[in-house]
């Protein structure tokens, strides 16, 4: 974390980097409180995860297309007015023999620290995120669906009671078992019955409080939000919050899974980057709504970035 001089009669304002498996994002947020005000936030497809689940390792390719999209964030901090910043990265990084090597170098060309998460840390980062700015108590899941890994968290109010890091991600399954275009049905019926053992045994022997409310977050949910609204272009007010039907996830994961890629690239509100991994993402969303008995979710963008933008601004450990 960079802390330099902060204003105590106002909002501190937080520059957040999350190197994802997939994508690799920027908030510039002003905090105050427990509230979020963006001023800036972009995503961007890397795929710094891509081979990882085979090699075991980061692709020169991916790191050097990781860093160029870096390089341009930290000059939007530079000239953003930000007092803290914290560079992130989860699930590619930390599965990755070279992640260690990739901070270094991140150290290297830009003076930067990175903290690796721990599937914990993300999970708890999360559920910090999407808590904010909602109110009275209930009984809460929250469902990220990553590139690498899956965060499930249960809670109640601002206290986590459950939580788990799936080893499932849009990038690491889709790489894993959909390699036909279109994905074969045996190929998409072996994928949810990977998730559902994944789910099932990190649930087993867990006494967990009947789920009121859950939450979707990441690009899984929001792409599915923006299809279904016929988003063009993206707008993330119009997202945040919209519900979807278990039958309506379903109906789209139909839809998309008998389309060729290219065809899927067309689909109002996809964003052509996510057009690839969204099949699987939405394997995994149904299987979590039907482990958790889920009749619908909604969708919001309180999420990762939000929980360490809070984090942050308290200049706590996430």
């Amino acid at each position: 974390m960079i802390t330099d001089s902060v204003n105590p009669d106002g909002p501190t304002r937080i520059a957040i980097i999350d190197i994802g498996t997939n994508s690799t994002r920027l908030l510039i947020a002003d905090v105050s409180g427990n509230k979020v005000r963006e001023r800036e936030r972009i995503s961007t497809v890397t795929r710094l995860g891509r081979g990882v689940d085979h090699s075991g390792q980061l692709s020169d390719e991916a790191i050097e297309d990781t860093c160029a999209v870096i390089g341009g964030y930290l000059k939007k901090i530079a000239g953003g007015q930000v007092e803290r910043s914290l560079a992130v990265a989860t699930s590619a990084v930390r599965d990755a023999s070279n992640g260690s090597a990739f901070a270094a170098e991140l150290r290297e060309r830009f003076a930067l620290d990175l903290l690796i998460l721990s599937g914990e840390q993300e999970a708890r980062m999360t559920y910090r995120g999407a808590i904010s700015g909602r109110d009275g108590e209930e009984n809460l899941l929250v469902v990220d669906i990553g590139g690498g890994s899956t965060e499930l968290v249960v809670g109640r109010g601002e206290v986590p009671i459950f939580h788990t890091s799936l080893q499932a991600g849009v990038v690491r399954h889709t790489e894993r078992l959909l390699t036909s275009d279109p994905p074969e049905t045996g190929d998409l019926e072996s994928l949810a019955r990977d998730i559902h053992r994944l789910i099932g045994e990190a649930l087993e022997d867990q006494e967990l409080p009947e789920i009121e409310t859950a939450v979707g977050v990441a690009g899984t949910p929001s792409s599915l939000a923006a299809m279904d609204l016929e988003l063009d272009p993206y707008d993330s007010a119009a997202v945040e919050g919209h519900p979807l039907e278990l039958g309506t996830v379903q109906t789209w994961l139909s839809r998309l899974a008998s389309l060729p890629l290219e065809e899927r690239k067309q689909v109002v509100g996809l964003h052509p980057d996510r057009a690839q991994p969204i099949v699987a993402g939405l394997v995994i969303l149904i299987e979590v709504m039907r482990a958790f008995d889920l009749d619908r979710i909604e969708v919001s963008e309180h999420d990762l970035l939000y929980g360490l933008a809070l984090t942050a601004s308290r200049d706590e450990t996430p």
